[in-house]
């Protein structure tokens, strides 16, 4: 039987419409890793960066802390002589112990990896609705 040019094609049902599934899971599996991989190299820049300016921040700290601490010294020996060092000793070792506590905060407080492709992954399932 043939159609004419005013009756409506049959669509192809589910077999027509299954490239068109693929095609668009594919898609969204691969913005999925695009997310993923945009992740990681934030993530890599920002160990980077952290590497960097936490060994010029430790190097120049320290350099300054041995000048000080030799000035001080210098400058206290005759009155206070070992005292001196052992006040100078109790205030760096203080000033680690605040500084190991603060930096555990900041490794336990750091952003969860891969947190936005989760979230658009809990989209996806909504959307889905696998979650009904």
């Amino acid at each position: 039987m043939a159609h004419s040019d005013d009756e409506p094609r049959p669509s192809g049902g589910l077999f027509a419409s299954l490239p068109r599934l693929v095609a668009t899971v594919l898609e969204i599996l691969r913005t999925r890793v695009e997310i993923v991989s945009t992740e990681l190299e934030e993530e890599r820049e920002r160990l980077r960066e952290l590497v960097i300016y936490g060994f010029w921040a430790l190097f120049f700290t320290s350099i300054g802390i041995v000048l000080i601490t030799l000035f001080v010294v210098m400058l206290l020996w005759q009155y206070f002589g070992p005292y001196v060092f052992g006040a100078l000793g109790a205030i760096y070792v203080t000033l680690g112990l605040i500084a190991t506590v603060r930096l555990r905060r900041l490794l336990r407080e750091r952003p969860r990896l891969f947190a936005a492709t989760l979230a658009e992954l809990r989209k996806d399932r909504v959307e889905l609705g696998a979650d009904r």
